[in-house]
């Protein structure tokens, strides 16, 4: 951790990711992999269900980013060799945590995370893209669910969320086909915000994250809530659910307050952690 570190609760210890703040409000994971060949086995998913909990209990952090260690790869997805074992006898429910593959790919949560995908995001690894709030990607990176050659499927959220995100065709190729596709296609497909050159991938990332960190606490909680739920459930009842659960605690709240006093007073706002 860097000098930008006044967090009020001690995050959980961790094997399987690096943790630094580059910048105040923001949390930057790391996919600390190298010795499981960029893969992610299960204890790993339980140690970033704890951590991804933290972080949206932690009233100092607004928004956090998740990357790959080196240039090669983001997430490869599961360990197929503990794949091997798991699944060699019967199991009811999923062995991953509720929150998914590395505690991101069902995630609700209440703070944004952004993926700065800079490798392959292969199985397990797209599913994690795929529910992120926002995605920046190296020109090297690529994007699959094998899932076809190996017997297995992502049910992890990945399937769900590619027809939502791209719609029957286009998700149907990915999932039929175990298609390896490329930053630029995501980014036509609506997947992937921008293609960024492997060495500024962070850094543009983090300078996303800054921006977002800017605004009221509230407002990005609210406003994030307010797209995700229109993403998962439609419109119409979303618009309802979101203005009765957050209307009456945003609008006179203290950063509301705050956020129009700066600006009859010309100044930058002074925000409060958000409690919605």
């Amino acid at each position: 951790m860097n000098s930008y570190t006044p967090f009020q609760r001690v995050p959980p210890e961790l094997n399987y990711a690096l943790l630094a703040s580059p910048a105040p409000y923001v949390l930057l994971v790391t996919f600390n992999l190298e010795q499981q060949m960029n893969s992610l086995p299960l204890e790993a998913c339980w140690e970033l269900d704890e951590l991804w909990k933290w972080f949206d209990a932690e009233p100092y952090l607004r928004v956090a980013i998740v990357t790959g260690a080196g240039r090669k790869a983001f997430c490869a997805g599961m360990d197929l060799k503990e794949a091997q074992t798991l699944f060699s006898k019967p199991h009811t429910g999923s062995h991953y945590p509720p929150s998914g593959f590395a505690g991101l790919s069902r995630r609700t949560g209440r703070k944004p995370i952004i993926a700065a995908v800079n490798g392959h995001a292969h199985g397990g690894g797209f599913e994690i893209v795929l529910n992120c709030d926002l995605v920046l990607a190296s020109s090297n990176a690529t994007f699959s669910l094998p899932d076809v050659a190996r017997g297995t499927a992502a049910l992890e959220g990945g399937l769900t969320r590619l027809c939502r995100t791209l719609g029957l065709q286009r998700a149907m190729y990915i999932a039929l086909t175990g298609a390896v596709l490329g930053a630029k296609e995501m980014v036509e497909w609506g997947v992937v915000l921008k293609v960024v050159d492997g060495e500024r991938l962070v850094g543009e990332a983090v300078g996303l994250a800054k921006v977002v960190a800017m605004g009221s606490p509230d407002s990005v909680v609210v406003s994030r809530r307010g797209v995700r739920e229109a993403w998962e459930k439609g419109v119409g009842s979303a618009t309802r659910e979101v203005y009765d659960g957050f209307a009456e605690g945003l609008f006179w709240g203290e950063n509301a307050r705050e956020g129009m006093r700066a600006f009859k007073e010309r100044r930058a706002p002074v925000w409060k952690a958000s409690k919605l």
